[in-house]
């Protein structure tokens, strides 16, 4: 448990896609048009693009979310107008795409890394599938992080950990399916498809592994090279996805997929070496989870929850400021940090539930651990003749 509490927001989104971007817009405006002025900073300085180049790019996207996801696109206006109402009538719907495209526009510019975990536990007595991951990022972002959960008819409900003004992010559904994200430096980006943050989104409207692997490529896959690790309560996968195409991971046999900012297979796209703390943190998370898995037996695995992974995984500060537990390097302007940490549990027959703490967790100075829990969506049963 953490010594400060943090004043993040709760939002309740519901209804059609404008009705739910319109809430999102009006609740989070202020925090939205602070976004923008962190990303028009970052973009002049790690890319030396100004707003206008920024919005030019993000034009190209418009057209393509229209074609591929309009009712993202219909959110995002509603949330453009809802900033507008409540905050700044200037902000309009390209500002809010620029938002949702930002790892795309940067064409693999950025320099954030995260370190992403699922686990498939099987012993006595239990049966659950753990996804986890620490969100590095710039510090300043953190202030404006929000807690979303999202209804809307025919779809499962979403709870998400969300940056204001985008569509899609870290969370997990009614349905037990969870998504985590890596960010991957390569080359090249499509303004054909569609930004990984709205893949994200469409993966949590999705009600197993297998149909938001369809969904997603039936869209054609991914505007940039990311990995999404995925999980339901059967198991996880690993999405390397790159606009030249996917490669999927699937767990060891401890059932354990652990992933960090390099493709382990993908190897379609120009990804020069950028992080040299990436494939540290990977090893360091699968020995630490071969510790314990020494430790505990085989009998004892079910006791591995969200409090015994924040202190032995995600608090690790091996190979400081590039840990897994990350912080800011003392001479680099980008002041990059372990922003929260969130472990999402799904069990059969239990509501789905996530555990989540923002700020470096075990430092002392995160936060209390924020709950979600969603139940349990109604599936369609098989008939039977």
């Amino acid at each position: 448990m953490g010594s400060i509490t943090y004043d993040v927001p709760r939002v309740e989104l519901v209804g059609s896609p404008y009705q739910i971007g319109f809430q999102h817009g009006s609740h989070l405006a202020p925090e939205i048009v602070d976004q923008l002025d962190i990303y028009r900073e970052l973009f002049q300085e790690a890319c030396k693009f100004d707003w206008p180049t920024v919005r030019s790019v993000a034009a190209e996207f418009r057209d393509s979310i229209a074609r591929l996801a309009p009712h993202l696109l219909e959110e995002m206006q509603g949330i453009a107008d809802g900033v507008q109402a409540e905050a700044d009538p200037k902000v309009d719907l390209l500002d809010i795409i620029a938002l949702n495209a930002r790892s795309e526009i940067a064409l693999g510019q950025w320099d954030d890394g995260c370190t992403s975990l699922a686990w498939r536990i099987r012993a006595p007595g239990c049966h659950k599938q753990i996804l986890a991951q620490n969100w590095d990022w710039r510090e300043a972002v953190g202030r404006n992080l929000a807690i979303a959960s999202i209804s809307s008819p025919g779809k499962p409900q979403i709870w998400m950990v969300i940056e204001p003004g985008i569509v899609g992010k870290i969370g997990f559904n009614s349905a037990s399916v969870g998504v985590c994200l890596n960010a991957i430096r390569a080359r090249p980006i499509s303004t054909s498809l569609l930004p990984i943050h709205l893949l994200l989104r469409i993966a949590l409207e999705c009600d197993s592994i297998d149909t938001a692997i369809a969904s997603i490529e039936s869209l054609g896959g991914a505007a940039s090279s990311q990995h999404i690790l995925i999980a339901d309560k059967d198991g996880a996968r690993g999405l390397e996805l790159s606009p030249l195409g996917a490669f999927y991971l699937r767990e060891d046999d401890d059932g354990i997929l652990a992933h960090t900012n390099h493709f382990l297979e993908n190897k379609l796209v120009d990804e020069p070496p950028w992080l040299s703390g990436s494939p540290i943190r990977l090893e360091r998370a699968k020995a630490i989870c071969g510790e314990l898995i020494e430790e505990m037996g085989l009998d004892r695995l079910g006791e591995i929850d969200a409090k015994l992974l924040r202190e032995r995984v995600f608090s690790d500060k091996a190979n400081l400021p590039q840990a897994i537990c990350c912080s800011p390097e003392p001479n680099r302007v980008a002041r990059i940090k372990t922003l929260f940490n969130i472990v999402m549990t799904f069990e059969p027959a239990r509501a789905p539930s996530a555990e989540v703490v923002f700020g470096r967790p075990g430092s002392g100075e995160e936060s209390i651990v924020y709950t979600g829990e969603l139940e349990p969506a109604l599936l369609p049963t098989a008939q039977t003749t």
